[in-house]
């Protein structure tokens, strides 16, 4: 539960940062597919596992679903092009306007 965020608005969160997670991890198998494909060492095995490593702690560390900082979550998505602000629609206007603002930094 998101604490002053409404049942719609809560729903809408999920959802979006349901899809933004579906999405990143899309483009991580795309990436490993295309890195995978130029194996030719031990080293470039070892160089997919270290970039495996660092996406790993990254995507955890990005997707999380509490209340202090989902905000800010949200305003890196739609900068990372994860998230458009359409499928935020149904939150309240000024969390949107902080998401907006916050994602052109």
């Amino acid at each position: 539960m998101l604490q002053g965020w409404n049942e719609v608005e809560q729903t809408v969160a999920r959802k979006a940062f349901d899809l933004a997670y579906c999405r990143a991890v899309e483009k991580l198998v795309a990436t490993v597919r295309d890195k995978a494909g130029n194996l030719d060492s031990a080293e470039a095995v070892w160089q997919l596992h270290d970039f495996l490593s660092i996406e790993r702690h990254t995507i955890e560390g990005r997707f999380d679903f509490r209340l202090d900082g989902i905000l800010f979550v949200f305003a890196s998505l739609v900068k990372d092009s994860l998230l458009q602000t359409d499928e935020l629609t149904g939150l309240d206007d000024e969390k949107l306007a902080k998401i907006v603002a916050m994602s052109k930094f």
